[in-house]
């Protein structure tokens, strides 16, 4: 069963048909929409701000989402998918975007829509990424725009999510 706290008096909040992994970990002001996954590892730990995620995102293996004490909260939106082993920390993270496995997004960064950030990949702290692009390398900048098949990319896996979620239920 999942571990689920009450962190200074901030209990997680879960939307309708959510699923969480044996062993992940959600504790204090985190709150949740609906159809979410939270996969094996993975740790949300709204101890020292929120963490806000919307409807049909998946946070995948052992990613880990967390903010800074009294200065940046996380936003995470809609069909978002933080794949494996991923960090997400103190930023912002608008609808339909992939966030690659080992890729690490700092405080006060914006994704856009649309967008796709690669796998290990460091997005810097304040960087904005534009709305339907790829950003790529150490640190993470643009190399080219999101094409149609990497669009259908971002869809199928948040798509994908919560069905692997139904063979664990």
């Amino acid at each position: 069963m999942a571990i689920i706290k009450t962190i200074r008096g901030f209990t997680p909040i879960f939307g309708s048909n959510c699923f969480l992994a044996d062993n992940a970990v959600v504790v204090g002001e985190v709150t949740m929409g609906n159809n979410c996954t939270v996969w094996f590892n993975a740790v949300l730990r709204g101890d020292v701000h929120s963490i806000t995620i919307g409807d049909d995102t998946n946070i995948q293996d052992g990613a880990i989402i967390h903010c800074t004490y009294q200065k940046a909260k996380t936003i995470i939106g809609n069909k978002v998918s933080v794949a494996h082993n991923a960090i997400i920390h103190g930023c912002t993270i608008e609808d339909n975007v992939l966030i690659g496995m080992g890729a690490i997004v700092m405080d006060d960064a914006v994704i856009g829509s649309g967008s796709v950030i690669a796998a290990g990949a460091i997005v810097l702290p304040g960087t904005k990424v534009e709305a339907g692009s790829i950003y790529a390398g150490i640190p993470a900048k643009k190399v080219k725009d999101t094409g149609q098949e990497m669009k259908l990319v971002i869809e199928r896996t948040a798509k994908n999510y919560p069905m692997y979620a139904e063979w664990y239920k």
